[in-house]
């Protein structure tokens, strides 16, 4: 009964594909083609993570992905169906702006960054991509603010103070 449990939750993930890539290798009988595939996978209540998956085959990449992407899942804070605080996720040349909005708003956010927050569970937010906008980069810059994120009760809880005492 448990795993039926678990097999039911597990089909509750929302699975993205940001970004299919085609490379090619040039063999003596022409080129010999090869896919990659970035993917997101959430379960729409704060847990999010992300693949790349490589293959000959785009359903192999992409299956791949999907499976490196829900090993990657980790938990993200959101308050109500926004962030918590303005903060800045970094990698490589890519630097993504996220910046809490209020109820109404939506999310304003580009292709690799909507398919993140999307799956993360976040409903409005604003964003700016600044730097590269390799999908790659952007989907880890995003990955890497949300996972920086802390709501106002754990940053309480590692000053060992009250909520109250930190917000006034």
């Amino acid at each position: 009964m448990a795993n039926f449990k678990n097999a039911n939750a597990e089909d509750q993930l929302i699975e993205k594909i940001v970004f299919i890539n085609r490379t090619a290798k040039v063999v003596k009988g022409g080129r010999r083609f090869s896919f990659s595939a970035i993917c997101v996978v959430g379960d729409g209540k704060g847990k999010v993570g992300y693949g790349l998956g490589k293959a000959n085959q785009v359903p192999e990449a992409i299956r791949k992905g999907v499976e490196k992407a829900r090993r990657d899942m980790q938990e993200v804070s959101i308050t109500g169906s926004t962030i918590p605080h303005e903060i800045k996720g970094k990698y490589g040349a890519g630097l993504v702006m996220l910046k809490p909005a209020s109820a109404g708003t939506g999310v304003i956010a580009g292709g690799a960054v909507r398919a993140v927050l999307e799956a993360a569970g976040v409903h409005n937010i604003l964003t700016k991509c600044i730097g590269s906008h390799n999908p790659h980069n952007l989907v880890k810059a995003t990955l890497n603010g949300l996972r920086n994120l802390r709501t106002a009760a754990q940053i309480a809880s590692v000053r060992n103070k009250t909520v109250e005492e930190i917000t006034a």
